[in-house]
């Protein structure tokens, strides 16, 4: 089997495993993996991750479902907009450089990862 072949299967089963588990995979696993291991351009990282993202997250939310553990009313209130939100999204890529998208790309992960790690109130 082709070596990178093999890595990208690797990426996956990595970044299925944390999105069942975790809920993240394709923006925090994939698209890093894909631009620094597979030396993939950020769009086309980007891209092939949300391809990647529609039957994983199928698999994912189907199990999470059999549990109960699907709020159907949030999903429901949240899934129009955020159709629209990753439409309008996709169209911004398209006009920004590469490096632009992955500096954004940076800034959130530092975002969030500082959010978790603080405290939560009480």
């Amino acid at each position: 089997m082709d070596p990178k072949l093999l890595l990208a299967s690797l990426i996956g089963l990595v970044s299925g495993t944390l999105s069942g588990f975790l809920g993240i995979g394709g923006g925090i696993i994939m698209v890093p993996a894909f631009i620094f291991l597979l030396h993939r351009d950020e769009k086309v990282a980007v891209a092939s991750s949300l391809g990647i993202i529609i039957p994983t997250a199928l698999v994912g939310v189907w199990k999470h479902h059999q549990a109960g553990l699907v709020d159907w009313r949030l999903v429901g209130s949240v899934v129009a907009l955020a159709m629209v939100g990753s439409y309008c999204g996709a169209r911004l890529m398209h006009r920004l450089p590469s490096r632009t998208i992955e500096i954004c790309f940076g800034l959130l992960m530092i975002a969030v990862g500082i959010k978790m790690l603080w405290p939560k109130a009480a």
